[in-house]
């Protein structure tokens, strides 16, 4: 099993990998399959299914899909000109994707939320059709977004198709059992056997230039949260805190007094400044997902700027630690709050900054996986409820919390030496039966919990 480091971390646009990245690629995977058909186009419809549904106007999955449809792509996306292209459709009710014709597509009529069961495959179900000019529809495909920003087809999914299909690579784990035991044969770190496997498969150029645009992006997520301040998009009024905290967290360290626990906060304000930048739809990368993006750049900047000897050069071995672990949670349970709660996304973040940390203050592979356990225990049964669907509360302090929590864990980790009662793959499987058990009202869809409880909303 390979998933790179650049599928489980991808450069995007808020407010959420699955609701508005997935359907926005899901969009553009269809233009590729109009282009690619002999028949003639004249119009477009979508429909919208399941959770993408329920909370699809929070988190802009509408938008995500029209401007999708027009040939956008979250790795290139421009904010102006998509406004700009948002206007131009909803007056001339078309669009005008490149390689095919100005085809006919009203959003208030072309485009439907459908509240009735599930898609069959997944919580967040999406139907894109093309018609002729009569309005047949000619052309249809289903695709599921099934968390962090991954599209598949209908088919793909029944067919239980991998995201792997290259060549094999060094070390194949699959489970964190066969990590432990090739790290133990081989005499080789997690971060090692990692980027052998990225290597082999792209090359250490693009592995060096990749991790580090990573990174830049995450940083300069963090710190243009840190400088914003003002009223958060949807309607709930929330406030941006980040900038006001960093401020007093600034003045105070400069007149000496900050309790210990103040490090808290410190972590805390740098995830709220990635999750205030993401419920804005700014720039961010999926970590592993977009609900749960400030939790491992935190991490990292706790490390760089907080622990003593810290450097850059590590944040690559951070970054492809995290992976591995996110990859294995990815593998066997899943990164999706809308298939298993938000154990799956700000539970799997925890895990893979745990690890991540644990790796770069110099931990084992033991240890390594242990930190991910921890995080990921203690995160387990988490709900995801977002308040009127947007990805604000209690989306934006809990990836703080979840920050605290990696850092917690890896600590306790580094305190051991790597041997503990649960496993890591014990862990995970217990989340995967965990989000099967809950109740749908609990898994993104805004129909329980927080979402429910708060009047005026």
């Amino acid at each position: 099993m390979f998933l790179s480091v650049f599928d489980m971390f991808k450069v995007g646009i808020g407010p959420s990998s699955s609701h508005t990245m997935g359907p926005m690629v899901a969009a553009g995977r269809f233009l590729d399959l109009m282009r690619a058909s002999p028949f003639e186009f004249a119009g477009l419809r979508a429909s919208l299914h399941g959770s993408l549904a329920f909370t699809g106007v929070g988190h802009a999955t509408d938008r995500a899909t029209i401007l999708g449809l027009a040939g956008f792509l979250p790795e290139t996306y421009d904010s102006e000109k998509a406004e700009a292209a948002m206007q131009g459709i909803i007056k001339s009710k078309t669009v005008a994707p490149e390689g095919l014709d100005i085809l006919k597509f009203d959003p208030a009529s072309d485009l439907e939320f459908n509240f009735g069961p599930n898609l069959p495959g997944h919580a967040n179900g999406m139907i894109l059709m093309a018609t002729d000019a009569q309005g047949d529809v000619i052309l249809q495909e289903t695709y599921y977004s099934i968390g962090g920003g991954f599209v598949m087809t209908e088919a793909e999914l029944a067919s239980g198709k991998d995201t792997d299909e290259g060549a094999p690579v060094p070390f194949p784990f699959k489970t964190a059992a066969e990590m432990l035991e090739m790290a133990h044969v081989s005499g080789k770190t997690i971060a090692q056997m990692k980027r052998a496997n990225e290597i082999s498969r792209s090359g250490q150029e693009n592995l060096r230039s990749g991790t580090a645009r990573i990174w830049q992006v995450m940083r300069d997520c963090i710190d243009r949260g840190l400088s914003i301040d003002g009223t958060l998009p949807g309607g709930l009024n929330v406030k941006r805190r980040a900038k006001a905290i960093h401020d007093a967290l600034l003045a105070e360290r400069g007149m000496n007094l900050s309790a210990p626990h103040t490090i808290n906060d410190w972590m805390s304000v740098y995830a709220m400044a990635v999750n205030e930048e993401n419920a804005a739809g700014g720039q961010v990368v999926t970590a592993p997902t977009n609900g749960a993006a400030g939790v491992v750049p935190a991490t990292i900047r706790y490390f760089l700027d907080h622990v003593p000897g810290a450097s850059e050069t590590k944040v690559e071995e951070f970054l492809l630690t995290a992976a591995a672990i996110g990859g294995l949670v990815k593998f066997n349970a899943s990164i999706s709050g809308a298939e298993a709660g938000c154990q799956a996304e700000v539970g799997s973040a925890a895990a893979m900054a745990a690890a991540g940390l644990c790796a770069v203050m110099g931990g084992s592979a033991e240890q390594v996986e242990n930190a991910a356990e921890i995080a990921l225990e203690h995160h387990l049964g988490m709900t995801c409820d977002p308040v009127k669907g947007l990805v604000q509360v209690p989306c934006i302090e809990r990836n703080g919390l979840g920050a605290i929590k990696a850092v917690s864990a890896a600590s306790l980790a580094l305190r051991g030496d790597g041997t503990h009662l649960v496993p890591l793959d014990a862990c995970i499987e217990t989340m995967r039966q965990t989000g099967a058990d809950m109740s749908e009202k609990y898994k993104e869809t805004s129909l329980g919990g927080l979402a429910v409880n708060i009047p005026n909303c």
